[in-house]
């Protein structure tokens, strides 16, 4: 082991988390939060090597380099819906975002989650593709996201996967060494260490594969919103086709404000999708640790 390996694990062992089950959340617990033996094991393990475009590019023959989420592109409330408090319609996202944080100087600093990937539902010809994942900022604090998640594709017909990271406005890049497929349990994990630096953390708890990536970026994160999404993602300026995913569900949400205060969906704002006028999503908030959003 490395001198960078060892400072690197005495950062993380100086704050241990423990992801608790308790369904609620107050800013006077402390909520210890199962990150630590996450990223001390995936740094510890084999770096992931980034391919430099996500695999559906590379499927559709579309070398284009533009690949990646963008921050939430908010619409109008579809005039067939009613006027719900907490509910905010987007031609991009859907599922639950945190708007703010604890306190002015309690920013976000990590976001974790826990999905089955679901078996997408394509078309007869064409591709469709969504895109699950947790991530810091992007909604009201549009400059920077830094992400981590799993797309899921049909192509003629044929579905799969790739785990992949972003630091926005910088493109998704796939994690290679670790297999991914439809019903996998997967936890992701993103943590700054700075406004500048940090971590991103897929682990298929189905295979025990485990792949991370250490960033840094020119753009500065706020830490002013935490996510749980389901995301029709951007391939060369524009969305893909949305796929019908199924159901997706977020389980162990919790985000970590600076302060070490511990945060859940109690406060969350959901989103829902809209396409040509038609809410494409039911996002429902199940419990404060707990979000599923289901394709319509």
């Amino acid at each position: 082991m490395g001198g960078r390996d060892v400072a690197i694990l005495s950062r993380h062992f100086a704050f241990q988390h423990i992801v608790t089950s308790s369904p609620s959340f107050t800013t006077n617990q402390i909520f210890k939060m199962k990150f630590t033996a996450a990223i001390a094991t995936a740094i510890l393990a084999s770096v992931a090597v980034a391919a430099p475009q996500r695999g559906l590019e590379a499927r559709l023959k579309a070398r284009g380099t533009s690949k990646g989420s963008r921050p939430l592109q908010a619409v109008a409330r579809p005039a067939s819906t009613k006027n719900q408090t907490n509910v905010e319609y987007s031609s991009n996202w859907s599922g639950a975002v945190l708007v703010e944080p604890p306190s002015a100087a309690a920013t976000y600093t990590a976001v974790t989650g826990t999905f089955t990937v679901p078996e997408p539902t394509g078309n007869s010809g064409g591709s469709q593709a969504a895109s699950a994942w947790v991530g810091i900022d992007g909604d009201t604090y549009g400059n920077a996201i830094l992400q981590t998640g799993v797309d899921f594709t049909v192509t003629d017909g044929e579905a799969s996967f790739d785990a992949w990271y972003e630091w926005y406005p910088d493109y998704a890049y796939d994690f290679s060494g670790i297999d991914i497929s439809a019903g996998d349990e997967i936890v992701a994990i993103v943590e700054s260490y700075t406004s500048t630096t940090g971590i991103a953390i897929i682990e298929n708890k189905s295979t025990g594969q485990k792949v991370s990536k250490e960033l840094s970026s020119s753009s500065s994160l706020g830490g002013q919103n935490a996510e749980w999404i389901v995301e029709d993602f951007e391939e060369n300026g524009s969305l893909v086709n949305l796929v019908d995913f199924g159901t997706v569900t977020f389980t162990g949400a919790v985000a970590k404000a600076a302060g070490g205060e511990s945060v859940g969906l109690t406060d969350a704002t959901i989103i829902e999708i809209e396409e040509n006028g038609k809410v494409v999503t039911d996002v429902t908030i199940d419990s404060a640790s707990e979000v599923t959003i289901t394709y319509e």
